[in-house]
């Protein structure tokens, strides 16, 4: 999610004067009025002009008044307008490559485990806000085949052919009895839309896509919905705390925005949960490159006050994780995503070292 489209919908004169008022509310944190921005520009214009620009760009949801103020703030739009198309892209808070790789410090020798909390560690240091690193995949495992046999009482068994010969079995508890015809049904929509994918890709599109198609498709897709969030489920001896490690989620609290408790308190039980973070972060892992969500992108109310910038990492020629930043939807583009960029290379590096 970098970029929604190849072109920005707004005139030179407007592009620069949102990017000002974006990088001034950054900084500031604050409402940026007419006089300030008309100061910062520095294109000379009259206060009067700059209204008038601010109006425009106000009617088209570039910007908001978050109050009486008489100035502005950038919204959503405004945000996503300004990472794809206005931002300058410098070094992580002018520090090059080299010296993050001797800030870091990684040690090749050094279990995943303790990579990952060191990066986690460095990226919310670094940022002054939450860092995030999921745990390395050991291995790749892709769904060839499943198949549903119903065993009465509102139980199923699911029949789960991994990678080429490797056979799980399951028993669900689902909501109903259902048909054969309804479990052959799902088995058929399952295996046509994930065979073939690994199974942890599979979890993190469940929800997106089957609760999508759900909406427009027959009774039908109540059964698979019903059936599939089960069978996909992770083992109950998996250790959900073990999905990632977050560092540094105290930072929130000191920003204005973020402050209200709760709100805090809702972030932080998604945070102890995990669930939710760690399907968001799973979907970037099956994104080409790095992404960016920013505010209600990300599909969950309670991050709809944050963005999150991920990108995946690699081990060979497999993308094994992810690793990011969470903080307010004001952040430091620029810096954050540069140093996102550079430590998800240096931990890509590590692993590969070990190889």
């Amino acid at each position: 999610m970098v970029a929604t489209d190849n072109t920005s919908p707004l005139n030179e004169r407007s592009r620069h004067l949102l990017q000002v008022l974006v990088e001034q509310h950054i900084r500031a944190g604050e409402p940026i009025g007419s006089r300030s921005l008309a100061r910062a520009s520095g294109l000379g214009l009259s206060a009067a002009t700059i209204r008038n620009v601010m109006f425009d760009l106000e009617e088209q949801g570039y910007i908001r008044a978050p109050h009486t103020s008489a100035g502005r703030v950038p919204t959503e739009r405004g945000y996503r307008l300004f990472v794809d198309h206005l931002l300058g892209m410098k070094p992580a808070g002018q520090i090059s490559a080299a010296e993050l790789r001797e800030q870091l410090q990684l040690d090749a020798d050094d279990a995943p485990e303790n990579l990952v909390e060191s990066v986690s560690s460095f990226l919310s240091g670094f940022t002054s806000m939450a860092g995030v690193v999921t745990l390395p995949r050991r291995e790749v495992s892709k769904l060839r085949y499943i198949e549903f046999l119903p065993l009465g009482d509102q139980r199923l068994l699911v029949i789960l052919v991994v990678n080429d010969h490797e056979v799980q079995n399951r028993v669900i508890h689902t909501d109903r009895d259902y048909s054969r015809t309804e479990l052959e049904r799902a088995s058929n929509y399952l295996n046509r839309q994930f065979g073939g994918r690994d199974l942890n890709d599979v979890r993190a599109s469940l929800q997106r896509e089957l609760w999508a198609a759900r909406r427009e498709l027959d009774r039908m897709m109540d059964a698979v919905v019903d059936m599939a969030g089960k069978a996909f489920s992770p083992d109950t001896g998996t250790r959900e705390d073990a999905n990632f490690v977050l560092v540094g989620e105290t930072n929130l609290m000191n920003f204005e925005e973020l402050s209200d408790v709760d709100k805090l308190k809702s972030l932080f039980e998604t945070f102890n949960r995990k669930r939710d973070l760690y399907d968001l972060l799973e979907r970037c892992s099956q994104a080409d490159g790095l992404q960016i969500y920013i505010g209600r992108e990300s599909g969950y109310e309670v991050l709809d006050d944050l963005s999150i910038v991920a990108a995946p990492y690699s081990q060979g020629n497999d993308v094994v994780g992810v690793l990011g930043v969470i903080g307010p939807t004001r952040m430091e583009y620029d810096r954050v995503i540069s140093v996102v960029d550079v430590t998800s290379r240096l931990l890509g590096a590590a692993l590969n070292s070990r190889s």
